[in-house]
């Protein structure tokens, strides 16, 4: 197979297509389409509910993008984002069986996004939020999640967040560590704070944050009302310095920031045997190899080219099929637990070369929906 990127796109031209479910035919057009659906109309006129029996829009998900912050090439715009959409649109319809449509806006405006999906919504069951950058992207979610009926989910937080947790429940047993362990998050922007509230969620206290221009503590007077609230909740004492300097007598690092920030001296200053998640991408905030010669038990990236993958993908088709199913209006910190604790627990014994499951695994889609359905029961 042809390794070139450039190439494998240009000939596909797309990676989604629509098909009709049925063919038609001069036997069915009558019924599929004039003077037939007419009569399905008149019924969704009479009760909306409807809709989601007599057409497809409970299996329908808008990615939704404003191409402000696509992997790790951040602004690109909407144009330059709609590969990346596709992508995703692929892996829902083949992970999962879920139709996604991607929509790629041209406006930053948050109020002018919330507006769009609101107009849009009527023909989807879900959205999904995809590459929007902070601190923009929590008012957006914070907008929707209140003013839609359809479940609202933004995969670079809470994606991120989710697999994050199940990572480290496994990382855990791994090591013996447990939750008073002092965690670092480099990295404030809408994946970091998504993390630190899921890790507070699920009883992780002890933990700092820091952004460019270090960490997130009592110190600073130039933090967004997010950053406040996560400073407000955490437990631990996070100094006034840089990052490199919180992982003194850290147990985790949770990169989610920028390349090769950090060193294997950095890594010596944390306790024994400690937790290093580096998900920046392509290139990790430290190399696998650097980190192990600093002293890392367990290590993750974002890439497939290293062991343990922290990938969305393990999430959001499996989470969007059970949200689908179940008519979910909410995705609820409960739904996102149960979702860590399922994807970790696919793993039965864990080791450092291998604590969570593949993305290829073909029971990953139906545990994730299965956890989605049992929390919101």
């Amino acid at each position: 197979m042809n390794k070139n990127p450039l190439k494998f796109h240009k000939d596909l031209k797309g990676k989604i297509v629509v098909n009709s479910k049925k063919r038609i035919t001069k036997d069915n057009l009558s019924l599929a389409y004039t003077p037939g659906v007419g009569r399905v109309s008149k019924e969704i006129s009479k009760n909306k509910e409807l809709v989601n029996v007599y057409s497809g829009k409970q299996n329908f998900v808008a990615i939704v993008t404003d191409g402000t912050a696509v992997l790790g090439l951040g602004d690109i715009g909407p144009e330059a984002a709609m590969p990346v959409m596709e992508g995703k649109a692929a892996i829902f319809a083949d992970f999962a069986g879920v139709n996604a449509v991607p929509i790629c806006l041209s406006t930053k405006d948050p109020k002018k996004i919330i507006e769009t999906i609101k107009n849009i919504a009527p023909s989807f069951g879900g959205i999904n939020l995809e590459d929007i950058a902070a601190p923009a992207c929590f008012e957006v979610l914070a907008a929707l999640e209140k003013e839609l009926d359809i479940p609202v989910f933004h995969d670079d937080q809470d994606g991120t967040a989710i697999v994050v947790l199940a990572g480290l429940i496994n990382a855990f047993k791994i090591t013996g560590k447990n939750k008073e362990s002092k965690i670092v998050i480099s990295g404030a922007g809408a994946a970091g704070i998504a993390i630190a509230r899921l890790l507070e969620e699920y009883g992780f206290k002890n933990y700092c944050l820091c952004d460019s221009r270090g960490t997130i503590s009592k110190c600073r007077q130039d933090l967004t009302p997010e950053k406040e609230i996560v400073l407000a909740k955490s437990k631990a004492s996070c100094p006034c310095a840089d990052c490199s300097e919180a992982l003194l007598g850290a147990d985790v690092l949770i990169g989610v920031s920028k390349p090769d920030q950090f060193t294997a001296d950095d890594i010596r200053k944390m306790n024994q045997n400690p937790i290093v998640f580096a998900l920046a991408n392509p290139t990790p905030e430290i190399m696998p190899k650097e980190a192990k010669r600093g002293g890392a038990k367990v290590i993750a990236t974002g890439r497939s080219d290293f062991p343990n993958q922290i990938n969305n993908a393990l999430v959001f088709p499996g989470l969007f099929r059970g949200l689908l199913d179940s008519s979910v209006k909410k995705v609820t910190p409960k739904i996102k637990i149960n979702v860590a604790e399922a994807i970790a627990g696919m793993v039965k014994n864990p080791t450092t070369e291998k604590f969570i499951p593949s993305i290829f695994d073909k029971n990953l889609a139906s545990i994730v929906s299965g956890a989605v359905k049992n929390a919101s029961k």
